[in-house]
């Protein structure tokens, strides 16, 4: 019977197949060689984005693997890496959809993950106006003030009561509180339908939906489904999104209270929910509607979250492990800001020099995510002399530019000192340091995302000194390939 049923499976798939394997006429990039039916997948081990780092010095800056029958271009050099984000990036700049992309952002109606056109243009529009101009981040300054006092006294009491903490976790309930009350006009402390145990656990569930892959992701079409279904992954993945969508629905509802009171000021949700009143009377051919709202809902929370929250856990875990570093940084800080400052303030940043070129050198060696959001071509176009045909995807390996031989002298270690005399940003006009992206799905909100970062990490240098736990929870810091803060020996300086 099982045999029988594998038969069922695999025959629709088989004829696929042979429909595909007519000669090309395209000049593709290399790749190890695919195999009838599952393509390269058998080349995927660990990692994906240091088994793909790995393959490309077999294969080159620009390879072609078929995960099943979806073809992935992979770009691991700045010069690929700017044809398609700068050169073609007009052709380059639509999004593909996986089950889980779909389910997170409500059939794509957010700005990650929205395909090019009208719909993308309006949703980054308001985004930008509404939370990413350079007023728009000063607006919410004393926001960002706020809550790293909060974040530091807390950790002030810790570190009276007992000589470790747990640092991530401090880091973004910090980051959280900050998202949700410039997002969304939230305060967590004062909030009835989350808290930041619930905070976490969503986040976490968002991070599964979108990274973890459906059998139809790599076999689209009834067959994938199919599997999807009968393999209880579709379920899974559902029961996740529920939990997912009650978090968007709650602050969807709290905005929607009669006689609601603003906590701050009116925020991109508000503005979003009064265009909806307006439209039928303006007459414009788009329409916003309620799955707009809950995915630009989804969409500020999980990348302001991850993006900065992820860096900064970063930063700490790599100052830890070089004293040499953390002491040339925490002495310019001190040094140049006194030893009597009861709060930082974002405009003390702006007196520093060497922790900037710290936070920069963090971005390079440990990007928010080692792919950028992959693309998707809409036309024909040529990658390095490589022909690539229209709705392929592209994944730029942005860790492995990052580190990269070729551009960067001993890549791997973690040494701010190399931007001294260097001019290379990371605000996209250099391709060898793309963490945020470049061209027209730039990271909206990367202004932000510094702001946060530098502000947290300079109350995080300046009151405390941080060293190794003992025993394992030290070695683990200091030897693994993860971040690893969840206790480190704090100290009230």
């Amino acid at each position: 019977m099982s045999i029988f049923l594998c038969f069922v499976l695999l025959l629709p798939l088989f004829i696929i197949f042979l429909k595909n394997i007519k000669p090309s006429k395209w000049n593709l990039p290399p790749g190890p060689k695919a195999l009838p039916i599952i393509g390269n997948l058998r080349n995927l081990q660990g990692a994906l984005h240091l088994c793909l780092q790995n393959l490309s010095q077999k294969y080159g800056p620009v390879m072609l693997l078929r995960f099943g029958f979806v073809p992935r271009v992979i770009v691991t050099s700045k010069e690929a890496a700017e044809e398609v984000l700068k050169i073609h990036d007009l052709q380059c700049c639509s999004r593909p959809e996986t089950a889980g992309i779909r389910m997170i952002s409500y059939n794509c109606k957010d700005i990650g993950f929205a395909p090019y056109g009208e719909e993308w243009r309006l949703m980054r529009k308001i985004s930008v106006v509404e939370l990413f101009t350079a007023k728009k981040i000063q607006t919410f300054r004393h926001i960002r003030e706020e809550e790293n006092d909060v974040m530091v006294k807390k950790l002030s009491e810790s570190a009276s009561r007992r000589p470790t903490v747990n640092l991530k976790q401090a880091i973004f309930t910090s980051v959280a509180s900050i998202v949700c009350r410039v997002g969304f006009g939230v305060n967590l402390h004062k909030c009835e339908f989350m808290d930041e145990d619930s905070i976490s656990d969503v986040m976490h569930k968002m991070e599964l939906i979108q990274t973890v892959p459906l059998f139809s992701d790599s076999f689209p079409g009834r067959v994938g489904r199919f599997v999807d279904w009968i393999s209880g992954q579709k379920k899974r993945l559902g029961n996740l999104f529920s939990d997912v969508n009650t978090f968007n629905q709650n602050i969807l509802d709290d905005h929607l209270k009669p006689g609601r009171k603003f906590v701050e000021s009116s925020d991109i949700i508000d503005v979003m929910i009064d265009m909806i009143g307006k439209q039928d009377e303006d007459g414009d051919s788009f329409k916003l509607t309620t799955d707009h709202l809950r995915a630009m809902i989804g969409g500020i929370f999980t990348a302001g979250v991850s993006t900065s929250g992820i860096t900064m856990v970063w930063a700490m875990t790599e100052l830890i492990r070089n004293q040499r570093v953390m002491k040339k940084v925490q002495d310019e800080i001190r040094t140049t800001l006194g030893d009597k400052k009861e709060r930082i303030t974002e405009e003390d940043a702006t007196k520093l020099h060497y922790f900037k070129l710290m936070v920069k050198e963090t971005l390079r060696l440990h990007p928010p995510a080692p792919f950028l959001l992959p693309r998707e071509t809409l036309s024909h176009v040529k990658i390095q002399g490589y022909d690539v045909p229209a709705k392929t995807q592209i994944f730029i390996n942005a860790y492995a530019i990052a580190r990269n031989p070729k551009y960067w002298e001993k890549p791997d270690e973690f040494n701010p000192d190399r931007f001294l005399d260097s001019s290379i940003d990371y605000k996209g006009l250099n391709f060898e340091l793309i963490p945020f992206g470049s061209g027209r799905r730039i990271c909206p909100g990367m202004a932000t995302a510094i702001s946060i970062m530098e502000l947290g990490l300079l109350n995080l240098l300046y009151f405390f000194d941080w060293g190794l736990p003992e025993k394992d929870e030290g070695e683990e810091i200091l030897t693994g390939n993860d971040d690893a803060l969840d206790l480190v020996k704090i100290i009230r300086h």
